[in-house]
């Protein structure tokens, strides 16, 4: 797994307002740390939503997409199943590092 790719991933269970069901999902953390954890952090896709500035969009296997800087969280490598892709980290990684500043 490399920081980019895009793999099916499994969201459930889900508690309030989180994303609830399998879609796909980015992988955002550093290839050291896939390397070398049992987990990666991840940030879902979808195709609705807000709009947000905390929200690129993309066109990822010929459809827009935004991926949901807002809703990142570390998972177990065993969630991902099926690679979909990579996004370029140029049309997110920016984004993300603003947020955490």
């Amino acid at each position: 797994m490399r920081r980019g790719d895009v793999y099916w991933y499994q969201l459930d269970p889900a508690a309030g307002t989180e994303i609830q069901k399998t879609r796909p999902a980015l992988v955002v953390s550093h290839d050291d740390m896939n390397d070398h954890l049992p987990r990666v952090i991840i940030a879902p896709l979808t195709s609705k939503g807000q709009p947000e500035a905390y929200r690129p969009e993309v066109i990822f296997q010929k459809r827009k997409a935004r991926i949901l800087l807002d809703q990142i969280r570390s998972v177990d490598k065993r969630r991902l199943t099926k690679r979909l892709g990579t996004i370029s980290e140029t049309k997110w990684h920016p984004t993300l590092l603003e947020m955490l500043a």
